[in-house]
């Protein structure tokens, strides 16, 4: 038998002027892009900002369609857009926001599997880590690299 342990280090802010400038700047990007979300169907707003090496922000907004689960969430379109118009880009650090009945959550939302698995997918094909910023009005939780989200990832482990 071998035992295995999985720990990492994450950051809790409670104010945001502890960040830098650009992470403020991703932060209100994500926070504008959920309020452009589709979501008549769970009226949960997601708004993510990518920033990528080249400085350039991506932003994307949940979008539900009523035939389940064809809709797509906000963290992948922001990345699959991204690496559309940047193929050769690497992804620095990604924003998540959420909006639910017109106020932004006060606690940070984490993404959802798929979207892990898309981000790691990215941080691994440009071999550098993403640092992701889980934005809450009374938390930020940030995370250093994104393979912390999820530890058995599907290329193995």
């Amino acid at each position: 038998m071998n035992n295995q342990e999985f720990n990492f280090k994450y950051t809790n802010i409670t104010d945001p002027s502890e960040l830098d400038d650009i992470s403020n700047r991703l932060i209100s990007k994500a926070k504008s892009a959920a309020k452009n979300a589709y979501a008549p169907y769970s009226e949960f707003n997601v708004g993510a900002a990518v920033l990528l090496e080249n400085g350039e922000i991506i932003t994307g907004s949940n979008q539900e369609n009523a035939a389940f689960p064809s809709g797509l969430c906000a963290e992948r379109i922001a990345l699959f857009y991204a690496n559309s118009i940047y193929p050769d880009v690497p992804v620095k650090s990604m924003v998540v926001a959420a909006l639910q009945n017109g106020e932004y959550l006060k606690f940070p939302v984490a993404p959802c599997g798929s979207c892990r698995q898309v981000i790691l997918e990215t941080q691994t094909r440009f071999k550098n880590k993403i640092k992701l910023i889980m934005y809450g009005e009374e938390k930020i939780s940030i995370v250093e690299d994104a393979a912390f989200l999820l530890p058995f990832p599907f290329e193995g482990f």
